[in-house]
């Protein structure tokens, strides 16, 4: 305030945009305090982490009959025999079969699998109503080391000429996989073969002094 005597002069000084207070003061409506730059930041939010338990079920393979290995077909068999094609009355004629493991991949019920076949029983069917189960193919009289004409456990001794329709049916155990181990099927799955006839004779001996070489019109020459 200024006084010249005949007139009085009042001056004050605002802040700036008029908001201001006096004599150099913090301005007022509003003002905010002073912020510590020391101070630790306020999060903007806080995230609450929750635990979960998630239980996962895993779908385990189906269980398999021997129904549904219907379209797994294991090889079939090989059947032989001797002397080839031929039998002799009364003496044992010789029939062998021979078959192996298989493992066969597809599919079951939507899951792919593998599925492996083990031969476990032979059945002969001779052609004249007899049949024997084995539990091998057999084998041939060389390799058995016996001399032909002799029994093995798949021979067979015709007792009339004919001729004969041979045929042998393998009995397969199955077990499947998934992947991992190895789960068995139970019951069997048969695989057959035929088409080997025995043409069975009559075999005549005589005593005689020469041989046919020597006799060519001799006794059964």
């Amino acid at each position: 305030m200024e006084n010249t005597g005949t007139e009085v002069n009042v001056g004050a000084s605002t802040g700036s945009g008029g908001g201001g207070s006096q004599n150099g003061g913090p301005p007022r409506g509003g003002a905010s305090e002073a912020v510590d730059p020391a101070a630790p930041a306020e999060p903007a939010c806080v995230v609450e982490l929750r635990r979960c338990d998630i239980n996962y079920e895993v779908e385990a393979p189906p269980e398999v009959t021997i129904e549904d290995l219907a379209s797994f077909r294991p090889a079939l068999p090989q059947l032989g025999g001797e002397p080839a094609g031929f039998g002799v009355v009364g003496m044992p004629t010789n029939v062998f079969a021979s078959a192996s493991a298989q493992e066969i991949p597809g599919e079951i019920l939507g899951w792919d699998v593998i599925v492996r076949f083990e031969p476990s029983a032979y059945v002969f069917s001779y052609g004249d109503g007899t049949t024997v189960r084995s539990s091998s193919g057999g084998s041939s009289w060389s390799t058995l080391g016996q001399p032909q004409f002799t029994p093995t456990p798949t021979s067979h001794v015709y007792t009339d000429r004919g001729v004969y329709p041979v045929s042998v049916t393998v009995e397969y155990t199955a077990a499947v996989t998934f992947g991992s181990t190895w789960r068995p099927v139970a019951g069997v799955v048969t695989a057959s073969a035929g088409g080997y006839d025995v043409d069975v004779r009559e075999v005549r001996t005589a005593l005689v002094d020469r041989t046919c070489v020597e006799d060519p019109g001799g006794p059964g020459c």
